[in-house]
């Protein structure tokens, strides 16, 4: 059965969340992290992924996977998989939307095998306002998404600041969530916790291209925290790239 979704944000610490959450005694993820069922463009066979999650597993063992790309699926994709998993318990990591496009853009820059020298400004500002890279930042509109389907409660957010700040009570508040025991985070050696995973190059970002973020993003972040009732102390990056994803 599955029992959790972890639904993104892309370069937001989901893989670090994952490695973590592999280690648990309690935790299963039969199909790998990222099974990208529910984003595909093609009308998907529920029976088809439902089938990942029947193995048999002992009490208390607890099924999901982590797709980033899930955070921005339509309603009525949502909407199907409540109708499966009324139950689910979905966590959502959020970034500053600033540097999570700067992040993703170095990650497409690497994917088009192009070094940073070679990518003008108008390549990267290109990049920051497609489709893509616009709607893995629109938190709110995902929040606002999943929450007219599931129960608020069932849907868990956390900063990607925490992951750096208190990973240990990062954890233990996901433990929390989904109905883990915690004491096994609270356990695990400090530079477990704190191991990067997927580093990142440490390019700063181009002065030239904080106004173009600041533009972009400096209204949706203000709605985002009145929104979530939360203050959201977000600037336009100034260092390098993220330390892990």
């Amino acid at each position: 059965m599955l029992d959790f979704l972890g639904i993104g944000a892309q370069k937001a610490g989901t893989t670090w969340l994952y490695e973590l959450l592999l280690r648990h005694p309690q935790v299963r993820f039969p199909a790998g992290k990222e099974v990208h069922f529910w984003d595909r463009d093609d009308a998907p066979d529920p029976a088809w992924y439902r089938r990942l999650f029947e193995q048999e597993t002992g009490p208390g063992i607890h099924q999901g996977e982590i797709t980033p790309a899930y955070a921005f699926i339509p309603p009525d994709r949502i909407r199907t998989i409540y109708a499966l998993y009324p139950n689910l318990r979905l966590i959502y990591i959020i970034r500053n939307p600033m540097e999570r496009a700067w992040s993703s853009a170095l990650m497409a820059l690497g994917r088009a095998e192009m070094r940073i020298d070679e990518a003008s400004d108008q390549w990267f500002i290109d990049h920051f306002r497609s489709r893509g890279s616009l709607q893995r930042t629109d938190y709110e509109t995902s929040i606002r998404n999943w929450t007219a389907i599931y129960p608020r409660q069932q849907l868990l957010v956390e900063r990607y600041e925490s992951i750096w700040i208190e990973p240990r009570a990062l954890l233990t508040r996901v433990a929390g969530h989904l109905g883990i025991d915690p004491e096994f985070f609270r356990s695990l050696p400090d530079e477990d916790i704190r191991r990067r995973v997927f580093s990142g190059n440490g390019h700063p970002l181009r002065p030239s291209l904080r106004p173009v973020l600041q533009q972009l993003y400096a209204e949706r972040v203000r709605s985002l925290s009145a929104y979530l009732n939360l203050p959201l102390d977000w600037t336009v990056p100034g260092g390098g790239d993220d330390p892990g994803a």
